[in-house]
């Protein structure tokens, strides 16, 4: 099987452009976010162990289309003939440190300067938003789904949406209005329980420990793990860029 048939078999279409969701135009820089953003999808680390040969196969087919639209005269090759050389994706390859070398896994204090960055943002504010209306003032879904948020940002929340609400800018849902006071006790109980489980989660996905930070990727942890995994791939896909182009940057000062 020829490396487009197999892309075909893996993503239904042989075209490289297409698989990235890119314009035949698209830059070098276009390209990598893209890239990013696919191969994130279908990670091995992201997948349960039913899933992993395939999410392999198709991480490793990514990559090669990557590394053939990078490369000026493999693309400009594939450009004009919309063939691909089958000697160069033959090649044996570590493509997931391929992948690490362009994307660098992010750490703890990444995500500490992200979630600073993140509350009180307009991006915090139109999540927020979104949250309540998909999860129709329910604030237990609303926590759930606005990125760095725990307990603690509750009565924050609150008053934001209940200004937007007092400006017309928000429908007003009866789960918000008059929350049961037994359920805000089971979820702040919730919360403590998942605390407590803080540290051994944060280990679990590798970034260590860390007080509220561990406690916060504790709550979305618990045992759904693809939740967990998208909150992640969410910071690398939203952070990557800006930290990779940090250590470019502190690389050529030395």
């Amino acid at each position: 099987m020829s490396f487009l048939e197999e892309l075909d078999s893996l993503f239904g279409t042989q075209g490289l452009y297409e698989i990235l969701g890119v314009e035949k135009t698209a830059s070098e820089a276009e390209i990598k976010k893209a890239y990013r953003r696919v191969s994130l999808k279908v990670h091995p680390d992201r997948v349960g162990s039913e899933h992993k040969d395939l999410a392999t196969q198709k991480f490793q087919a990514i990559s090669k289309v990557h590394l053939i639209l990078t490369n000026k005269d493999l693309r400009a090759v594939y450009d004009e003939t919309g063939e691909v050389g089958e000697e160069m994706v033959q090649q044996e390859r570590d493509w997931m440190y391929y992948w690490r070398v362009l994307f660098p896994k992010i750490t703890t204090e990444d995500i500490k300067k992200f979630e600073k960055q993140y509350k009180g943002s307009d991006e915090e504010l139109k999540d927020l938003k979104s949250a309540y209306v998909q999860c129709e003032g329910d604030m237990e879904g609303i926590l759930e789904n606005v990125l760095c948020s725990t307990e603690d940002d509750e009565a924050r929340f609150r008053k934001i949406l209940q200004n937007a609400i007092d400006n017309n800018e928000l429908p007003v849902f009866e789960n918000f209005a008059k929350e049961d006071k037994r359920k805000k006790r089971a979820r702040k109980q919730k919360a403590k329980e998942e605390a407590v489980e803080a540290e051994k989660a944060a280990k679990e996905i590798g970034m260590g420990s860390g007080g509220d930070l561990a406690a916060m990727i504790s709550k979305r942890q618990g045992d759904r793990k693809t939740e967990m995994n998208n909150f992640l791939a969410g910071l690398e896909e939203k952070y990557g860029s800006t930290n990779n182009k940090k250590r470019k940057t502190t690389k050529s000062k030395k």
